[in-house]
């Protein structure tokens, strides 16, 4: 059996583990062609989109309308045989939106926190005016479960 296919994770599994992780780490590809690797909140819409936000002068909005070729990662695992991860490819667009904008993070923070507070949503309308939302569409995604090797390298 291939091995890659023994530790891939299937979409349900990877899709549950992508939208329960707090944090993905975005890799744009700046001016000098090197890899920015920034660790970011998120959430995952039902069109299996990941949205975040930022502010709209960051290196990360820069690199990514300038290329908008994106990577992401959620990994997890301290040892070999718990090493987890799930590498999204796609392409980001940098939307200046406001409503989405504070939509997305209410998301967040529903995530992280719960329900809002009141005066939670007005304090995100007024941050999500320098902000923008980064969206990225996956196009090929690749995972591993090394658990799945039930222990044999």
């Amino acid at each position: 059996m291939n091995r890659r296919a023994a530790i891939a994770i299937d979409d349900d599994e990877r899709n549950r583990y992508v939208a329960e992780a707090m944090t993905i780490i975005l890799i744009s590809i700046g001016a000098d062609g090197y890899p920015h690797a920034v660790p970011m909140w998120f959430t995952v819409y039902d069109d299996g989109c990941v949205y975040m936000t930022t502010y709209g002068r960051s290196q990360k909005a820069v690199n990514l309308r300038r290329n908008p070729r994106a990577a992401l990662l959620v990994e997890s695992g301290v040892r070999y045989d718990q090493l987890k991860g799930v590498l999204i490819r796609g392409t980001a667009e940098v939307l200046d939106d406001l409503e989405l904008c504070v939509r997305v993070l209410s998301r967040i923070h529903a995530k992280q926190v719960g329900d809002l507070a009141e005066g939670v949503e007005e304090v995100m309308r007024a941050q999500a005016k320098k902000r923008v939302v980064l969206k990225i569409t996956p196009e090929r995604v690749a995972s591993w479960d090394h658990a799945k090797l039930g222990g044999s390298y």
